[in-house]
């Protein structure tokens, strides 16, 4: 999969800064990963993907996320999309997903369970003699918000119990609004917005495994990806802001002294800080994946771990990125205060980072993590 480094340099770089300065989704970097097949990259091979698992997709979201982090996030939730679908979606939205033709993304935090997206408040009803079901739904933020194909969708259960199903929503349903634009402080690219769902009419055959089984999806599925690839994500930012503090430091002189800035002893001990976090992070994250992959006792705890320890590093790591390179790295062009802004997401994205440490906390006792 070397051609990702082409596609980084070529169309994913150049477009970072107008990307974040815009707020403009990166449609042409999307568009450039279909074409390379890794849309599909978790796709089945017998639907034309690449049949790869997540350690594979944790390093293409990584190198991405170095990049351009608004890209790498809407990658990271394609992925975690795909992973669902590819488990229980129709055969030919998986066909689309591996022919590079579709981009889907999850939408399943509200704005009445706010952080807790795995308790939806919206609703799901049988329209009376018809294979219809009716969902209303304010969804508080979703990546790629008027822009994916489809959306990995929750709402309470139609007709049983449990705490949610889900639902494959076209990105075209009527009944679908998006009532604000997003324009945050990081990632602003990403398109994440709320999505509101009036009277929006899918298909019985929509439902994503079993009606009430969304808890399960959820936990099982999207849980373990999106914590390893957000954490990826967050991860290239990490590896960028080091490296190029470290450029910076090593090629900036003080004339008047004769000196470099890497002269000096406290500057020093920044970058080697800032290496030190990010390689931290980088044995969790692979530590995490050997967890899954050998099936290992520890595996829940390293996934809910991950996210939370780059939740913390990412932030400080950035910050001290901008405290090496002084004012250069107010710049626009130099990047560093891009990954700075774009590292704050981290702590807020669900789970939270505090959240987290709840569950972390709670396996640690032998507690449940959800009562």
């Amino acid at each position: 999969m070397n051609f990702i480094e082409s596609i980084i340099s070529e169309v994913i770089e150049p477009k970072a800064l107008e990307v974040d300065r815009y707020g403009k989704y990166p449609r042409a970097a999307m568009d450039a990963l279909g074409k390379a097949g890794l849309l599909g990259l978790l796709s089945a091979k017998e639907v034309g993907g690449m049949g790869e698992g997540l350690r594979a997709a944790s390093s293409i979201v990584e190198q991405v996320g170095a990049a351009c982090g608004s890209t790498s996030m809407v990658l990271c939730m394609h992925y975690c999309g795909t992973a669902v679908i590819e488990q229980h979606g129709p055969r030919d939205i998986r066909e689309a997903i591996a022919a590079g033709r579709h981009v889907t993304t999850l939408a399943l935090s509200e704005t009445g369970s706010r952080s807790h997206f795995w308790a939806p408040v919206s609703t799901a009803l049988a329209v009376p003699d018809q294979d219809t079901v009716r969902l209303d739904a304010e969804k508080s933020w979703a990546t790629s918000a008027g822009q994916a194909d489809s959306y990995v969708w929750s709402s309470r259960p139609l007709a049983t119990k449990g705490l949610s199903t889900l639902w494959l929503v076209p990105g075209n349903a009527e009944g679908l609004s998006f009532p604000v634009v997003f324009d945050g402080l990081g990632l602003r690219g990403n398109a994440s917005s709320p999505i509101v769902a009036r009277d929006v009419r899918v298909s019985r055959s929509a439902m994503i495994g079993k009606d009430g089984g969304g808890f399960d999806i959820m936990m099982n599925n999207v849980l373990p990806h999106f914590q390893v690839l957000g954490a990826s994500c967050y991860l290239g930012i990490m590896e960028a802001v080091t490296r190029k503090a470290a450029s910076h430091v090593a090629k900036t002189r003080l004339t008047h002294l004769g000196q470099s800035l890497s002269d000096l002893a406290t500057t020093r001990a920044y970058l080697a800080r800032m290496r030190i976090k990010t390689d931290m992070a980088r044995g969790l994250l692979l530590d995490t994946l050997d967890a899954i992959e050998s099936g290992r006792q520890d595996a829940q705890l390293r996934v809910l771990e991950v996210k939370a320890a780059v939740g913390e590093l990412a932030p400080e790591v950035t910050e001290l990125a901008m405290r090496v390179c002084g004012g250069a790295a107010f710049r626009k062009e130099v990047g560093i205060e891009r990954h700075f802004r774009d590292a704050r997401a981290v702590t807020v994205m669900s789970p939270t980072t505090d959240l987290l440490y709840d569950f972390i906390g709670k396996a640690m006792i032998g507690m449940p993590l959800f009562d």
